[in-house]
């Protein structure tokens, strides 16, 4: 039933909610999609996904106007879309505070030219001789540096000399370095540059950034920013771990609230405190410093073109396959050997590396960890960027500029099911109802409405798995059926349909 779900589009890993009506006393079970992002998951889901970053990638790249600004965020709110950025943003496990360091550029790094950023967010119009006018955009690819030759399969051409270690550290703090270049083009530019970008793996599975970029900018500038964008983790120094022993490893001591060595009691320094210790350091160097690569590719894009359409299906192509999966599909091949040692390798270094000042991890270097407490230990970090299916990639894998379009994704979603319904109701078809059981509706008295509880396949008073697929599919298949022939029967509809309010349009002078 999964595969004959995938094949028809239906998610194969439903959620399923028991549903009382108060007023009535009705009950039903809701069946609601995943909404997972990776194809080996939910194929379905994560290609529905997919389809919608399609839309926001081609709704903002080439606008010929500001879109809104959106609304200052909400301290308390989280962020469901999992894509809204602005290029500044804390990694995960990181807090927003930070302590202040001298901005002093490092001397083996160029000078950037920088200027006032204004909120201008398109891009320059060029103008032809006969008179037409052009306003390009760009497409962008970013890459790492080499950590030693590899095959054309990836994998090393000498293992043992190949650098691991930093390929694993730069992979952790790859999003921090985006950050720093999308500020630094910024400043370099004098525009607020506007950006859809996915991070995705090279066959040799370090992280590259590919960005479709709203404007023109030189392409020796590009390059320049490039050459001078680089990001330093001043972090407790990560040369040799101090414990390596799984059976001398620190312990919590409960009178003292922290971890203390277990041979000698004494408690380990707080992460404040070596945070500390390198500020009062005269010398102090930074854990790490990563650079952006020396291949950088950019390509100019004018809106409409086939060159365009390529570039979109490009940037989402891979959204829905995991760091580690081929970027190929080629059935159920094995893995070659080399190339599961390569990963294995990789993965074994983000294991034990810290991702972040909360990571259980900088317990083997003798540190507590920000907020520690009792029951951390080395290797069993819970964040993502340990996961063999992240490879120290804890962040987000689409990041898109807060101005990219002023829409969040939740929007972009409204919008594609404005643009069936004003296809259904144009064609007089009468429309299913998916408001019938929305969480928001309330009783006379202000209660909610609905209650919603879990249930499961194979409940006692739940359906079965092949039943619930089964509704799923002919569901599916007869709202398709209905949204095909009402576009056979309505005719094209307007492209600019949006289930968000638009700003009027100022009268002409």
């Amino acid at each position: 039933m999964r595969e004959l779900a995938a094949a028809k589009g239906v998610c194969v890993r439903p959620i399923l909610q028991h549903v009382t009506d108060t007023l009535t006393g009705v009950s039903r079970t809701a069946v609601i999609p995943c909404g997972a992002t990776r194809a080996k998951v939910c194929p379905s889901c994560a290609d529905t996904a997919r389809r919608l970053r399609i839309q926001q990638c081609r709704e903002g790249w080439h606008l010929t106007e500001d879109p809104p600004k959106p609304e200052p965020a909400d301290p308390d709110a989280t962020d469901k879309d999992g894509g809204e950025d602005d290029g500044d943003q804390a990694g995960e496990g990181e807090d927003s505070g930070r302590r202040v360091r001298s901005t002093r550029r490092r001397q083996d790094a160029p000078d950037l030219p920088r200027l006032a950023v204004s909120d201008r967010t398109t891009g320059r119009v060029f103008t032809s001789p006969d008179g037409k006018t052009y306003r390009p955009s760009m497409f962008v690819t970013l890459t790492l540096p080499s950590y030693g030759r590899v095959t054309s399969e990836g994998v090393p051409v000498d293992p043992a000399n190949y650098d691991y270690r930093r390929a694993a550290l730069d992979a952790m703090h790859f999003p921090k370095l985006v950050d720093r270049f999308w500020q630094n083009l910024r400043r370099a530019t004098g525009y607020s540059v506007q950006y859809f970008a996915t991070v995705e793996p090279q066959r040799r599975l370090a992280p590259h950034l590919h960005a479709a970029i709203r404007g023109a900018i030189p392409r020796k500038l590009i390059k320049q920013v490039v050459a001078a964008t680089y990001h330093q983790v001043w972090w407790p120094q990560l040369d040799e771990p101090v414990y390596t022993d799984p059976e001398t490893l620190p312990v919590w001591d409960e009178l003292a609230e922290a971890y203390a060595d277990p041979a000698t009691g004494a408690v380990l320094p707080s992460w404040d405190e070596a945070l500390d210790a390198i500020d009062d350091h005269p010398d102090a160097r930074p854990a790490h410093v990563i650079r952006a690569g020396s291949q950088v590719d950019i390509q100019g894009v004018i809106a409409g073109t086939p060159l365009a359409d390529r570039v979109i299906g490009y940037l989402t192509k891979y959204l829905t396959k995991s760091i580690t999966d081929p970027l190929h599909d080629d059935g159920e091949a094995p893995v070659p050997a080399a190339r599961r040692a390569h990963i294995d390798r990789i993965a074994e270094e983000v294991r034990w590396l810290p991702c972040s000042p909360t990571c259980a991890n900088w317990l083997r270097y003798g540190v507590q960890p920000k907020n520690a407490k009792g029951g951390m230990e080395p290797g069993r970090c819970g964040s993502k960027a340990h996961d063999r299916d992240h490879l120290g990639l804890g962040g987000r894998r689409v990041l898109v500029s807060r101005r990219w379009t002023g829409k969040t994704l939740d929007q972009h979603r409204a919008d594609r099911a404005a643009v069936v319904r004003a296809v259904l109701a144009e064609a007089g078809v009468e429309m299913d109802d998916h408001d019938e059981l929305s969480a928001t509706a309330t009783r006379p008295d202000g209660q909610p409405r609905f209650v919603w509880t879990v249930t499961h396949p194979g409940d006692v008073d739940g359906p079965t798995y092949a039943r619930l697929i089964g509704h799923a599919i002919a569901q599916k298949q007869r709202w398709r059926a209905q949204y095909e022939d009402a576009k056979t029967r309505a005719g094209p509809v307007a492209s600019d349909l949006s289930a968000i309010a638009q700003p009027a349009a100022a009268p002409a002078a």
